[in-house]
């Protein structure tokens, strides 16, 4: 059970570099994720890591898009799940939005749409595929 929970915004490239490798081992190892899909937007995106006890337990981002703010690439490694850490990390980045972000979304893998109904998001339009994966689109209401 986790006694420290601390998610920090991030832009130190050793911090990053933590980022990268949470990233790396849920997306590209564990869920078969294209290495070339995983990498893209990191210079325009605001990066978040949550460490528990010091060590990195996960992690996330947001940019703005042309249609608005998206949040994204929320990953918590497997020995580190169920322990409300990907609750702190949207809220992490909620908190951060700048105050006049009206329109907030993602693209929420199936078994992930759960979590962000908590945060008021919604499911709009049907299931479809992203990099191999089943998501939703939602959107904050």
């Amino acid at each position: 059970m986790p006694t420290k929970l601390k998610v920090e915004k991030v832009t130190e490239q050793a911090d990053l570099d933590k980022v990268f490798a949470v990233r790396r081992e849920v997306f590209v190892v564990e869920q078969n994720c294209p290495p070339e899909l995983e990498w893209e937007f990191e210079e325009e995106s605001n990066h978040f890591l949550a460490t528990v006890d010091g060590e990195s337990a996960g992690a996330c981002r947001w940019r703005k898009t042309d249609k608005g703010y998206k949040l994204e690439r929320f990953a918590v490694l497997q020995k580190f799940r169920g322990f409300g850490i990907g609750q702190a990390l949207v809220q992490a980045v909620l908190n951060d939005l700048p105050a006049d972000a009206e329109y907030v979304y993602l693209h929420a893998q199936v078994q992930a749409a759960s979590l962000y109904e908590k945060f008021n998001f919604e499911k709009t339009g049907p299931e479809f595929e992203e990099a191999g994966i089943r998501h939703y689109k939602m959107i904050r209401k």
